[in-house]
């Protein structure tokens, strides 16, 4: 805050012009880029130089590798009734609440996904067992992406009508303010097909040379913001575990189900922005206590067999191959401590864990726990991910783009 007052000081001298600071403008987006957007939004008023600046392309970049340099975390309730977000630095501590518009829909809201300071918010339900093979009746499934740090959120176009909806999943680029929605739906064209009881044949694991006419295969449409709309790419053959996914490299990942137990994961699903899917295999056989994760920038594996045994972290070394390497195993302080895993983000080196009771953050390079309290809010079902703060638009275009 310091500095703000030192540059608006500097910026009211009646004996420094414009023309003189617009002299130094490399300077000026060096000393910009280091505050936190709050700080910018109000430097912005200052003048038309600072707005344009602050507005521009090349300083939103500048600011958003300045910011991926101090990741934070971002919390939010599954169902949240103050409807806050909750911001929390390197320590554990609460930095910033942020309460979204007062719209009743939002009620039944939850987080899905965090990249390059915007977050993706659905009423795709996520609960404890968000990744269930089973679909779910959403009778208008809203998807909105919104910008904590600028306070805009943006609803994106109705989706098609569907019977059932099972899973979305959001990747960012090409460009730094693009992004795509990849959403996997049972089309409501075909609400009348018969289907075999789930409990008996779950249909969606036949080969398409053994499905049964009766059976179609589930669909996929993507949500472009180049285009600012839907297009269906029609049938696939493999479908996520609901909303649980992440985004590492410039590709989204998902559990899919198990042929054998349907409740677990049994292989990943993963798309690139050219729309190509494929499956990577898994370091081992894994339990409904599992989640994808970005660490330290490759995709990984968070894995709890059973709620007493070591907590497991696997790193994929190799895509093509499926071959993966062990990070660390750290065994749990307590008894029972992962019996409800609820969600899981890292952050540098520190894997945080969200279970029914706790908030524990594991530090990965001594299998260290530290128990974390937070007087703002009570231990319930939040979902947590790693946060980095931006200008980048909701809509993934730039002014004028």
């Amino acid at each position: 805050m310091e500095m703000v007052n030192s540059v608006g000081n500097c910026i009211q001298r009646k004996n420094v012009e414009w023309l003189d600071l617009e002299s130094f403008e490399g300077v000026v987006d060096n000393v910009l880029s280091l505050l936190p957007v709050k700080c910018l939004l109000n430097v912005k008023a200052v003048s038309k130089f600072l707005r344009d600046l602050i507005r521009s392309q090349a300083f939103i970049r500048l600011h958003l590798s300045r910011s991926r340099e101090n990741a934070l975390y971002i919390f939010f309730p599954f169902m949240p009734i103050n409807r806050n977000i909750y911001i929390i630095d390197a320590d554990a501590v609460v930095t910033e609440t942020v309460t979204l518009p007062t719209d009743e829909n939002l009620s039944t809201l939850s987080m899905v996904c965090s990249y390059n300071g915007l977050i993706c918010l659905t009423n795709f339900p996520v609960t404890l067992y968000s990744y269930s093979s089973q679909g779910v009746a959403v009778a208008d499934l809203e998807i909105l992406i919104c910008n904590p740090a600028t306070h805009e959120v943006g609803l994106l176009p109705k989706c098609s009508p569907s019977e059932e909806d099972l899973g979305i999943g959001v990747a960012f680029g090409p460009e730094i303010s693009e992004y795509k929605v990849f959403r996997f739906f049972r089309s409501k064209s075909n609400s009348e097909i018969v289907l075999p009881d789930p409990e008996v044949v779950p249909y969606w694991f036949l080969l398409p040379t053994s499905r049964p006419e009766t059976v179609l295969p589930p669909e996929c449409e993507i949500y472009s913001s180049r285009t600012g709309t839907w297009s269906c790419i029609g049938p696939v053959q493999h479908r996520p575990m609901g909303a649980h996914h992440v985004f590492v490299k410039g590709k989204v990942y998902w559990f899919i189900p198990s042929e054998e137990n349907y409740d677990i994961p049994g292989s990943i699903l993963s798309v690139d922005m050219e729309e190509h899917f494929d499956v990577v295999g898994l370091p081992d056989t894994l339990t409904e206590l599992s989640f994808l994760i970005d660490f330290e920038g490759c995709l990984s594996v968070v894995a709890v067999f059973d709620k007493d045994e070591p907590v497991v972290i696997w790193i994929l070394k190799n895509e093509n191959e499926s071959v993966w390497e062990k990070k660390c195993s750290a065994g749990i302080p307590y008894k029972g401590m992962m019996e409800e895993l609820h969600s899981v983000a890292a952050r540098q080196s520190d894997i945080f864990f969200i279970t029914a009771h706790d908030y524990i953050i594991l530090d990965t390079d001594d299998s260290s726990w530290e128990l974390v309290e937070f007087e703002e809010f009570e231990p319930n079902a939040h979902a947590v991910f790693r946060y980095t703060e931006s200008l980048l638009p909701c809509s993934g275009r730039f002014a004028g783009g």
